[in-house]
């Protein structure tokens, strides 16, 4: 199985966490918006040494977000808007659909969502 990385995903590598210890050798497959929250989560905790050092050296595949893409994650949104969902999470949610990948995440707002791999 093949999955688009959500940042929590990825931040649960990052902190070495033993529930996402089975995705941590594969190639993370992501969007540009994932990568953002990623590298801020970094600067928060750590600093910009350790944000550069793991931008450098994890093995990402980005996604394209293409204008398509933007409006289906929109109406998603929209369709999901009691559940308050953010823009990056529609934006990835949509990438993995089309791009017939599995959304791996932990956040509990995609729990009992189709097409995740909820690990939390």
């Amino acid at each position: 199985m093949t999955y688009f990385y959500d940042s929590y995903a990825i931040i649960e590598i990052l902190k070495e966490s033993e529930n996402y210890a089975a995705f941590k050798d594969n190639i993370i497959t992501t969007s540009i918006l994932n990568l953002f929250e990623v590298y801020y989560y970094l600067l928060r905790v750590y600093n910009k040494q350790t944000a550069d050092y793991w931008v450098k050296n994890l093995n990402f595949n980005f996604v394209e977000l293409s204008p398509e893409v933007s409006v289906e994650a929109s109406n998603f949104r929209f369709e999901n808007k009691n559940k308050d969902l953010s823009l990056t999470d529609c934006i990835g949610y949509v990438l993995a659909l089309n791009s017939n990948l599995k959304f791996l995440t932990g956040d509990l707002k995609f729990e009992k969502v189709e097409n995740v791999e909820f690990v939390k």
